[in-house]
């Protein structure tokens, strides 16, 4: 329903999403729809109530307009770039957290992750050992909205597509946050990474994945 929306309102863009693959017409064009319609799939697929859909609107490569719906919750997270991010109307702004002692992190695993679950382990094992505590909710798009809000203070993963987080990276940023690859680098939604933050944190979290990558040798 919502490809089809977006293709008879605007013929010429491309849509990127995850059920539906890619569409593209004679000529690229510089803009292009990103969607999940249901990021958070297992939590909706055994009740639990943290999912949601995800749309952003990127213009020549760049997220420019940004929309995350929590239905169960009610609440519509919006970003456009340069004017800031809302829920449901209200302004966002990150957390003022500044050590990891006092943080409360997020991060996700892959579908696959019984393949290859040590390091993932390992490293939240890290975390683990040195903020206020770490969560798993399932939800990539989620995790960034909430650490928008200032409810969770940063927040790291891999293994992800741009659909997951091209959305909830704008809305990050345009509430003050920080968004970077694991390693520093800069955000790119295609690389299937990143460390997202508050900022103040940010530093911190790249410093231990620096740290654990080294000692395990996957730099």
């Amino acid at each position: 329903m919502a490809r089809a929306l977006l293709a008879e309102r605007f013929p010429d863009h491309e849509i990127l999403a995850e059920e539906l693959g890619e569409t593209s017409g004679q000529q690229r064009s510089p803009y292009r729809w990103v969607f999940d319609p249901l990021d958070g799939t297992t939590n909706y697929a055994h009740g639990l109530p943290i999912f949601c859909s995800s749309l952003a609107l990127e213009i020549d490569g760049r997220s420019a307009v940004a929309a995350i719906y929590d239905p169960t919750r009610r609440e519509l997270f919006t970003a456009e770039r340069g004017m800031g991010a809302r829920v449901n109307g209200d302004p966002l702004q990150v957390s003022g957290t500044t050590t990891l002692i006092d943080a409360l992190l997020v991060t996700g695993f892959p579908y696959d992750v019984h393949r290859g679950a040590g390091d993932l382990v390992d490293l939240f094992g890290e975390f683990l050992a040195r903020a206020r505590a770490v969560r798993r909710l399932g939800s990539a798009a989620l995790d960034l909205c909430y650490v928008a809000a200032g409810r969770l203070d940063g927040f790291w993963e891999q293994h992800l597509k741009p659909w997951d987080v091209a959305a909830g990276a704008l809305i990050l940023e345009e509430a003050g946050g920080r968004i970077t690859g694991i390693d520093g680098t800069p955000f790119d939604a295609a690389a299937g990474h990143l460390v997202a933050s508050n900022g103040a944190l940010h530093d911190q979290m790249v410093g231990v994945i620096g740290a654990f990558r080294s000692r395990k040798g996957t730099d």
